[in-house]
């Protein structure tokens, strides 16, 4: 098992930045996925960022050069630097785990950008 929970959200204005963080209830030294995923009212679940194995990261074409996932394995946590932020990346942000073939989500964090 493991237990996600976010803190950053906010109310933000367009340009502004927020750096979301996701602590988990064990190390995440063996967790295959963290990511970070959004979602908008009336729309699905999206991936914004994700870190595999490795230390490789992919994110959404749509956050490219203004989000970034990075991790901290001393304090089991991961966050998401999220800068030059738009009206359209209002969304609950969800951390997101797979381990063992498992998938662990948080409760989500609300990020609101006014223009």
């Amino acid at each position: 098992q493991v237990q996600l929970v976010e803190s950053g959200g906010g109310l933000v204005q367009a340009g502004g930045s927020l750096r979301l963080s996701c602590a988990a209830s064990r190390s995440i030294f063996s967790i295959n996925l963290m990511g970070w995923y959004r979602q908008a009212p009336g729309k699905q679940r999206e991936m914004v960022a994700a870190m595999l194995d490795g230390g490789i990261t992919k994110y959404a074409d749509s956050v490219k050069n203004r989000f970034t996932i990075s991790k901290d394995n001393t304090k089991n946590t991961v966050y998401l630097q999220m800068n030059s932020l738009k009206p359209e990346d209002t969304a609950v942000y969800y951390c997101g785990a797979v381990r063992d073939g498992n998938t662990y989500w948080g409760q989500g964090t609300q990020v609101t950008v006014s223009s």
